[in-house]
């Protein structure tokens, strides 16, 4: 199972949120490219970069920053955050995001986020089904939809995605247990409704991990990823625990 950090930005600076709330915000680190050069010293390859200044503008805000850690790091970099046109995802694109992860737009505008999925391929695009109460949100988590979660990743894999991150809201920034018994729920759905395509079907998990313990927890559900944010900001889980996973893995 992939290991992804994760690094949200505001105003150019590290924060984590907690279930989404601005509001409730905590600053970590004023150079993200440091914090993303501490994982890659410790082996980690992947990154889940978000920029939550574009995620509230509905367009593309810290492409500047994702430059500079693309440039200064070998990370693998998915990129979301107020994507929400062809020159935004061009832009993250020649920044250095290796690959996008489409929220608000998927929901808002189908055949925008479907015509970049035939322009540039599932192995690039990712489905944000982020959810609260089991009911898709967008705008930042700011606006909870009456879309169902299952049927709407169910929906999205028959149109050819191949990777999708789900969040439980709930769960974010609590530190209190991961959603395992949702995340085994899609993966049996898409089984269940999909089976041609769920041996290529790749779920990331996020939200709630507090420890070693869930990472493993998540591992079992059959999971492809897991992200972590605030289990590491916090020193719940130390970066060498992470290093001994994936050099073990």
């Amino acid at each position: 199972m992939r290991i992804i950090p994760a690094i949200d930005i505001i105003n150019g600076k590290c924060v984590r949120l907690t279930q989404g709330r601005f509001t409730d915000k905590k600053e970590y680190a004023s150079d993200p490219l440091e914090m993303a050069k501490r994982f890659s010293d410790h082996g980690i390859q992947y990154l889940h970069l978000v920029d939550l200044d574009g995620a509230r503008n509905g367009r593309i805000t810290n492409h500047k920053t994702l430059e500079r850690i693309a440039g200064g790091t070998d990370l693998t970099i998915d990129f979301g955050g107020g994507m929400s046109s062809d020159e935004d995802i061009r832009i993250a694109f020649e920044s250095g995001a290796r690959q996008i992860t489409g929220g608000s737009i998927a929901f808002k505008d189908e055949n925008t986020f479907l015509g970049w999925l035939e322009r540039y391929g599932p192995d690039q695009l990712i489905l944000g089904a982020d959810a609260r109460n089991g009911k898709i949100a967008v705008g930042g988590w700011q606006d909870t939809t009456e879309a169902e979660l299952i049927p709407y990743i169910q929906k999205y894999v028959a149109r050819g995605i191949r990777y999708a991150v789900c969040t439980d809201i709930a769960k974010d920034g609590m530190l209190e247990g991961p959603a395992t018994d949702l995340y085994i729920s899609i993966l049996k759905a898409v089984k269940r409704t999909h089976p041609a395509e769920e041996e290529g079907f790749k779920l990331i998990a996020s939200g709630g991990i507090s420890n070693m313990e869930d990472v493993l927890a998540i591992a079992e559900t059959g999971c492809e990823g897991v992200i972590i944010g605030k289990a590491i900001y916090e020193n719940k889980i130390d970066l060498k625990e992470l290093a001994k996973y994936i050099s073990e893995g």
